[in-house]
């Protein structure tokens, strides 16, 4: 019985949201997997996949068709292991936060990880240190301005965990990982990016999640939210951000 209510709730969110502008409807992820990152992959680059996991960004028939060396960086050793066979060229266990590279890397892609961070500023030091220059970094990251990402600071983990296994099952495999948003906004990320040197070739902001699909009355109080916020704050109401910065050559105060 629950689970047809749920499928109905679900059903009605997204009828309602076919009648909102296309950028509110964009989901990030999805563009950001389907159409930022494939831009600016090209042949024999050195990528490193920052917190990708089990879950790295490219297949290893991709990898292998890139001839791309792959380094997969993730706090979890667990997480590396269980990495599809062939996916990762070098597998690294680190923090990223603590971690310095050898200026040596074409692109990093870190999806879906600072949110997980407490100390950003120092992400954005390692990323430095990774790059060559010219390299790029194409980052994907809730932004803590969003509404669920306020209640996921307030909302105990274990409570949470029960909530989303409730109401969206599919999702049991990635929980469990703590979150911060720690500079997660717009704002923030783009003068961390200017305060390591980098530059901003692209940015993207979307307006759409699914959290509040479960119970229509929720979702449609939501919409109301972030339609408001957009009128007076723009890219700061973005429930998730894309953002491609490039390592400048030569570093301020150096």
């Amino acid at each position: 019985m629950l689970r047809l209510f749920l499928k109905s709730q679900k059903w009605l969110s997204r009828q309602f949201d076919r009648m909102l502008p296309g950028k509110f409807r964009l989901d990030g992820q999805t563009d950001y997997q389907e159409n930022i990152v494939p831009a600016y992959l090209k042949e024999n680059q050195r990528i490193y996949d920052i917190g990708g996991g089990k879950r790295p960004y490219l297949r290893p028939g991709e990898k292998d068709r890139l001839k791309a060396a792959v380094v997969g960086l993730d706090i979890s050793a667990e997480e590396l292991r269980k990495a599809p066979a062939g996916a990762y060229d070098y597998k690294v266990c680190r923090d990223i936060a603590t971690f310095r590279g050898n200026n040596d890397a074409d692109l990093v892609i870190c999806q879906s990880l600072l949110e997980h961070v407490s100390d950003v500023e120092a992400v954005f030091s390692a990323f430095y240190s990774i790059l060559k220059p010219g390299g790029l970094a194409l980052i994907f990251v809730p932004s803590r301005n969003a509404l669920y990402a306020r209640l996921n600071l307030l909302i105990p983990q274990e409570f949470k965990n029960t909530l989303l296994n409730t109401f969206y099952p599919k999702s049991k495999k990635i929980q469990g990982f703590p979150v911060y948003y720690h500079k997660c906004t717009p704002r923030d990320l783009k003068h961390l990016a200017a305060a390591n040197n980098f530059s901003v070739l692209e940015e993207f902001y979307y307006y759409n999640s699914v959290y509040f699909r479960f119970f229509f009355p929720f979702h449609l109080l939501w919409r109301v939210w972030i339609l408001s916020y957009y009128l007076f704050s723009k890219e700061q109401s973005a429930e998730t951000i894309a953002l491609v910065f490039k390592k400048q050559k030569i570093r301020r105060g150096y």
